[in-house]
């Protein structure tokens, strides 16, 4: 197996013969200051994805905080011109906590807390997607002329996407939205407009995750389009899903291409003049990031090799969840082929506790070493537990030369500070 590939890493990676370097900073350097398992992004590569969506769509373009939430991450969106979408009443009050002004918010979510409508109507968050019928009639209760509402209506255009499949579907069998079939969507627009000091800009639709090609975008754009051709909206979302190379041989779209080819399709069905919206999220995150790892076991057995390292399912549970692949290398061999097979697997109590089931590593790689898994910056700390109490990582920014923790480790104490007796 060759080196691992530059395309899998951050903007700035360099491959040296003894070490690897992330923003201009040594990962080996990282690891000995911060310890492992460790999380580190690559600012300028933040910066850059961030900057590709603010200037591949209109202002009202957010990013998915759900990918990776944290208030440097919060902070750093909106200074690169985007707003900040949040899923929870949680997320909510951790963007406004760093700073970001509700009038960069936008307010998602399928079960929205009357507390949470409540205060996002009263702090005037930049938009509202509104979900579902029982959320309409919360809303008649709480909008008024001192709280109006600016709202995108969630719908569901009958296109489901599964990475590289797309297929039409009814999509009844979702909790997200209005499906457009049937008449539900465009009762939703109805009973929006008419409570009092609501103002209904257009709406948002999502098609999937993880998305490799472009033939769902525009065939939700042509779906979309033709539902509003006469409602004078000014606003069409067309959500998130870009997907993001995770091992060698996967090609990922840009988002500039992913936006060109959506705003080429809206103005071949006569909606140009509508602002276009998107909430790219792993396609900002998920390559400016990976995870620094220290081998404490192998473990040769008659199947295969065992190489266990300090984290593990705690910190990255997509494997686990969907059967996520990824790659990994050896920070200190970053150039030797890579002809060991491991099963690279976690210190949890679960058989499952599988990172990568067949990584492929110098032979030399062994215990004590340092590992790093590529891509990992999108849904990893974001979805971290504290399973077997395990303390989450901590996740470091790094720029020009200089690491700043953004995210510090949790400790033993953190873990028992909600313990009452």
């Amino acid at each position: 197996m060759h080196p691992i590939t530059p395309a899998l890493l951050a903007d700035t990676a360099r491959l040296l013969e003894d070490d690897v370097q992330v923003g201009g900073v040594s990962l080996r350097s990282l690891a000995t200051q911060f310890g492992t398992p460790l999380f580190v992004y690559d600012e300028e590569t933040l910066r850059a994805r961030c900057r590709a969506a603010a200037n591949s769509f209109d202002d009202g373009v957010a990013y998915a905080s759900k990918a990776f939430l944290c208030g440097a991450m919060a902070r750093l969106v909106v200074e690169e011109g985007l707003c900040v979408d949040v899923a929870t009443g949680g997320e909510l009050d951790l963007v406004l906590r760093s700073g970001v002004l509700a009038n960069r918010v936008i307010l998602h979510g399928n079960n929205k807390s009357r507390e949470e409508l409540e205060r996002a109507l009263s702090i005037g968050v930049h938009r509202i997607v509104v979900d579902n019928f029982n959320e309409i009639a919360l809303l008649s209760h709480l909008v008024s002329a001192q709280t109006p509402l600016d709202c995108l209506v969630r719908v569901t255009p009958g296109v489901e996407a599964h990475t590289h499949e797309y297929v039409r579907t009814g999509h009844e069998d979702t909790k997200f939205g209005f499906a457009i079939a049937g008449g539900l969507a465009r009762e939703a627009i109805r009973q929006l407009r008419a409570i009092p000091n609501v103002v209904v800009h257009g709406v948002h639709a999502h098609i999937g995750s993880q998305i490799f090609g472009t033939e769902g975008f525009t065939e939700a754009i042509d779906i979309l389009a033709a539902f509003i051709a006469d409602d004078g909206f000014d606003e069409l979302c067309i959500g998130g899903g870009l997907g993001v190379a995770y091992v060698s041989g996967e090609e990922a779209l840009s988002i500039e291409t992913w936006g060109a080819t959506v705003r080429d399709r809206l103005r071949q069905a006569g909606l140009d003049s509508l602002r276009l919206l998107a909430e790219p999220g792993r396609a900002i995150v998920a390559q400016a990031a990976l995870t620094l790892y220290r081998v404490g076991a192998v473990k040769p057995v008659t199947q295969r090799t065992y190489m266990a390292v300090d984290g593990g399912m705690s910190d990255n549970p997509r494997p686990v969840l969907y059967g996520s692949g990824y790659e990994a290398f050896d920070v200190a061999r970053p150039l030797a082929e890579r002809s060991q097979a491991v099963r690279l697997v976690g210190k949890h109590c679960e058989s499952g506790d599988v990172l990568i089931d067949e990584a492929w590593l110098p032979s030399a790689t062994t215990v004590g070493d340092l590992v790093a898994t590529p891509v990992t910056g999108a849904y990893g700390y974001a979805m971290a537990s504290n399973y077997n109490r395990v303390p989450r990582p901590a996740v470091v920014f790094v720029k020009n030369g200089v690491a700043r923790v953004v995210l510090r480790r949790e400790t033993f104490d953190d873990l028992a500070l909600l313990e009452v007796e």
